[in-house]
């Protein structure tokens, strides 16, 4: 008998036109309760609609976009549906950082699929974020599934940019905020992946590349390069931008691999929800693009 998943509506709210919910589901990958919030624009009532997947940063939920960002009037201008995801697996029986730090645990899933103890039964966002989540709205909204793109911030740009690279057939475009370029080059990456995945870069690097941004675009190959768009935008007050995000790694490989991402410096911008709040029309507006709409 195949797993039945009940969505269990949480709130409902009507913004610019379309309506902004959020709901709550049994995870079978993650073996756990998850909520998920998701926008359906006012053209989403009556005709099916492409859709964004947005993914979050560090300590975030998915409500922090849908309050911050005022990405629903843009998103209802074009006709676009908006799912945001939870950051991590959550619940009393999912392990969280021994010292609750905010990079490691409980809202810091990072996106990938643990390997190791005691991460292992519930922190597989990878597979949740690229293959039940979009099932599950698919089948319970007027969505286009054919018409998917994805964007996110920070560690959730990281997982954004990581998601569409390995599975760029199925989204039309990517888009990021300030994102982690090269997990295993910073001090969040190299702590998330050697206790998710376990061992080193030098030992484990099989594993920890699947989820590098720089290490997927050094195996990328000449169809991804010449057809799949991505824009990033980075703002260069960003306290993070040297020590965590390493995006000069991103730009040196994309010139190496002469792979053609566009990244944009922001002037005086920092890493917080002011600096998305800024550019998200610019994001909309490049993946309506690309999703005909």
């Amino acid at each position: 008998m195949s797993h039945k998943i009940v969505l269990e509506e949480i709130s409902k709210n009507k913004i610019y036109g379309g309506q902004q919910m959020r709901f709550r589901h049994e995870s079978k990958t993650l073996n756990c309760e998850m909520t998920f919030s998701i926008f359906i624009p006012e053209k989403g009532e009556n005709e099916i609609v492409p859709v964004l997947y947005w993914l979050s940063g560090l300590t975030c939920t998915d409500e922090n976009f849908v309050l911050k960002s005022g990405f629903q009037k843009y998103a209802n201008q074009r006709g676009i549906a908006v799912v945001c995801p939870d950051t991590s697996p959550r619940g009393e029986n999912v392990p969280d950082d021994h010292d609750s730090s905010y990079d490691l645990g409980l809202g810091a899933g990072f996106y990938l699929n643990a390997t190791q103890k005691p991460w292992i039964k519930n922190y597989h966002m990878y597979d949740y974020v690229s293959d039940e989540l979009p099932s599950l709205v698919n089948k319970n909204f007027k969505i286009n599934g054919k018409k998917m793109s994805i964007s996110g911030h920070s560690m959730g740009g990281h997982g954004a940019l990581c998601i569409a690279l390995r599975n760029y057939s199925s989204y039309k475009s990517a888009s990021a905020f300030s994102p982690i370029a090269s997990t295993i080059s910073c001090p969040w990456g190299v702590k998330a992946l050697s206790n998710y995945l376990g061992g080193s870069a030098k030992d484990n690097f099989y594993e920890w590349a699947k989820y590098d941004v720089v290490e997927l675009i050094k195996q990328s190959d000449l169809s991804i390069q010449n057809s799949f768009p991505i824009m990033i935008d980075q703002g260069n007050a960003d306290n993070f931008l040297d020590e965590q995000l390493k995006t000069k790694l991103l730009i040196d490989v994309a010139k190496k691999e002469k792979f053609p991402l566009k990244i944009r410096f922001q002037e005086g911008y920092d890493h917080s929800y002011f600096f998305i709040a800024s550019f998200i029309e610019d994001h909309i507006n490049f993946h309506a693009k690309y999703l005909n709409c």
